[in-house]
């Protein structure tokens, strides 16, 4: 243990200090070989897969290793090279001669790709936005878009919609995204004209977070309802989209709607976006309040969502108990949570919900009451606006009562059997309907490789697939003899 402690203690050789740029450095050069296999042989899925690559590589970026990067991938002098290094801070000399040493190994690309081009344009926008120099990276996406306009490659479009997404975050963090809006709508424009699905729908999902931060929902639904039909090319775009939409239906007053898109969008997102289940968890939580659902109470343990469910959790305890006092206090308990979440508009229409389900364990308890005890246990002001509220429930069908209008009391009626209705037959249509849904976009998510079905089979490989089948064939028939 002795010897252990003493190697932990012993200080590091000198060289050894700047030894993870020259491996960062090394990951860069190999993601940009992966982007020029994938530029040349028009392989979209390569560029993909360069981008997650970068994205764990993310916390390593350094501007030493970023400088020797842009000398390795872009002609020294070029425009492109000039304005990138210009947003870089300048580091120790000592460690740009590291770098530097270490890119003179490899000869820098005497022709560089469009490609490399605008992947050099997302490392050092992604590495402003980290180190929070926002005016820099406001400049720099600008720039990169303003370039990326003049190219038409589908080799682009995955990098494209990476840009897009970091040239929104830039405004909205500086404050200013209703400056780009008119920019994003021209982006959208040209995105459809080149038939690049994937950044119609990052640009859809950028222009619905530009009007909903603005409370623009009108034009929003105007814009969804125009814009052409969303196909899911990307999972997490599509997990924004059904936010975006059922943040839209809520306001519209199209709960069932809503609470489908929420829930649909809490279940397909990622499980390290954890900010934004809590956020389609917040939202779906209030959906099912205003549908007269109480959430259950698995939706407020799930792990890492305790505490910032909390106040949503005590809100729902209000409102399954149907004390209008203690919805009133909780509400005032977290106002300013739920005024950043842009949920107390919301919460300010449940305050019908909390009397109605008062109303209804008070029908439920009582085959006879009188509106004066309706009044007083709801902690309604006077009588007149507890016979208004009974009278509603009445008809919405809330509650199964009658008012006694001359004897001023409300008349409950015996519960009946509820398998004598049709709400049984219901439930098991929506599990159905949800479980068919579900079955249909696996399906359609499927993917294969490109061009495999015009590869022809050769005779050894026909040979190999045929004795696969017939051995499989003949386990099959020996397993089905055993289970006679």
């Amino acid at each position: 243990m002795t010897q252990d402690v003493e190697m932990k203690e012993q200080p590091a050789p000198s060289n050894s200090v700047p030894s993870s740029s020259p491996s960062t450095l090394h990951h860069l050069k190999e993601i940009a070989s992966l982007i020029e296999t994938g530029a040349y042989d028009r392989e979209a899925r390569r560029i993909l897969r360069a981008i997650r690559l970068t994205m764990a590589l993310r916390r390593k970026l350094k501007a030493s290793v970023l400088s020797s990067f842009l000398s390795f991938a872009l002609t020294p002098g070029s425009e492109a090279f000039t304005r990138l290094s210009s947003y870089l801070p300048k580091e120790d000399e000592n460690e740009m001669e590291v770098d530097t040493a270490t890119s003179a190994a490899q000869p820098p690309a005497k022709h560089s790709l469009p490609e490399l081009e605008i992947y050099c344009y997302l490392l050092v926008l992604i590495f402003l936005i980290d180190q929070k120099k926002y005016d820099e990276a406001k400049a720099c996406s600008s720039a990169s878009i303003s370039r990326l306009k003049n190219l038409n490659r589908r080799t682009l479009d995955v990098l494209a919609a990476r840009l897009y997404f970091y040239y929104s975050l830039c405004y909205e963090l500086t404050g200013t995204l209703s400056e780009i809006r008119s920019n994003l709508l021209a982006l959208h424009r040209i995105a459809t004209l080149r038939h690049d699905e994937l950044g119609q729908e990052t640009l859809l999902n950028l222009l619905l977070r530009n009007y909903l931060h603005y409370n623009l929902y009108d034009q929003a639904e105007k814009l969804r309802s125009k814009a052409p039909r969303f196909e899911a090319h990307s999972n997490q775009q599509f997990c924004r989209y059904l936010f975006y939409l059922g943040k839209i239906r809520t306001i519209q007053l199209e709960y069932t709607d809503a609470k489908e898109c929420l829930l649909q969008a809490a279940r397909k997102a990622p499980v390290a976006a954890l900010g934004f289940r809590v956020q389609c968890n917040k939202w779906a939580i209030i959906v099912r309040l205003l549908l007269g659902e109480i959430p259950e109470r698995t939706v407020f343990m799930q792990k890492g969502m305790e505490k910032a469910l909390r106040p949503y959790f005590e809100l729902t305890n209000a409102v399954r108990i149907g004390d209008l006092e203690l919805f009133r206090s909780v509400a005032e308990k977290f106002s300013t949570t739920f005024s950043s979440d842009r949920t107390h508009n919301l919460i300010v229409r449940l305050r019908h919900n909390v009397i109605r389900t008062g109303l209804r364990n008070i029908s439920i308890s009582y085959s006879r009451i009188a509106l004066a005890d309706v009044a007083k246990k709801l902690r309604l002001d006077s009588v007149a606006d507890a016979e208004s509220i009974v009278a509603k429930a009445i008809r919405d069908g809330a509650i199964d009562a009658t008012l006694d209008h001359s004897n001023g009391c409300m008349l409950s009626k015996e519960t009946g059997d509820i398998y004598s209705t049709t709400e049984p037959q219901t439930a098991f249509n929506s599990r159905i309907a949800f479980c068919l849904n579900m079955h249909n976009e696996a399906v359609r998510a499927l993917r294969f490789p490109p061009n495999s079905h015009k590869e022809k089979e050769s005779a050894e490989k026909r040979r190999e697939r045929q004795q696969q089948e017939q051995e499989l064939a003949k386990h099959i028939a020996e397993e089905d003899d055993d289970e006679f």
